[in-house]
């Protein structure tokens, strides 16, 4: 387990060797802007990192995590809106190609949501935004182990995130001008495997 030294330190030997071997592409960078083609909405979870599960470079994907990879729907009111002002910025600005909610197995956020770990003041309110995928899942699998109550249900939940994609206006019109795709992604980190869906499937395939 790193510590804030230990992170120092890796600093230090990203300086000497990544930043050494690509430093004409950090230059770049900086000089020109980031002009990624592909969103990511990830989980915060830390070991599921976008950038290191897709083997990416540094500029290829704009990112937002949050706990358990949700996408709210359009609202104005509120109050804050992280992912969605991300999401009108990757759209809107950076004019990218795909959108890609990627969850994952083992995801704290659907065990709160599911009631298997404590929620809380900021927690409960937003997993509350996949309720709909834990009534769908008990529905569907009352008898099924808790495992696979999770499984179904964070794959319900990134259903609902494409779901909700579709009430921003300015995504609906880059879908139907065709400048945009969504997809939902799901890795499983114990099995190492990755699953798709597009948004007009109701299932997850493994990936090719």
């Amino acid at each position: 387990m790193k510590n804030i030294e230990d992170l120092i330190e890796g600093f230090r030997r990203f300086q000497d060797a990544h930043f050494g071997e690509q430093r004409e592409v950090f230059e770049r960078l900086a000089r020109e802007g980031q002009s990624p083609r592909v969103m990511v909405v990830g989980c915060c979870d830390a070991r599921v990192d976008p950038a290191l599960v897709t083997d990416c470079d540094p500029g290829d994907l704009f990112v937002v995590r949050n706990v358990a990879n949700l996408v709210p729907p359009c609202e104005a009111g509120g109050g804050y809106h992280g992912t969605s002002a991300a999401l009108e910025f990757a759209v809107r600005v950076l004019k990218v190609e795909h959108v890609i909610v990627m969850g994952h197995a083992r995801c704290g956020g659907i065990r709160a949501l599911l009631g298997d770990i404590g929620g809380g003041e900021f927690i409960s309110p937003w997993m509350s935004i996949a309720e709909e995928a834990r009534r769908e899942v008990q529905a569907a699998l009352p008898q099924a182990s808790a495992e696979a109550q999770a499984a179904a249900c964070e794959q319900a939940a990134i259903r609902i995130s494409l779901r909700n994609l579709a009430t921003f206006p300015f995504v609906r019109a880059a879908v139907a001008e065709g400048r945009l795709a969504l997809h939902g992604w799901y890795f499983d980190l114990a099995r190492g495997e990755l699953l798709v869906c597009s948004s007009a499937s109701p299932g997850f395939e493994v990936a090719a």
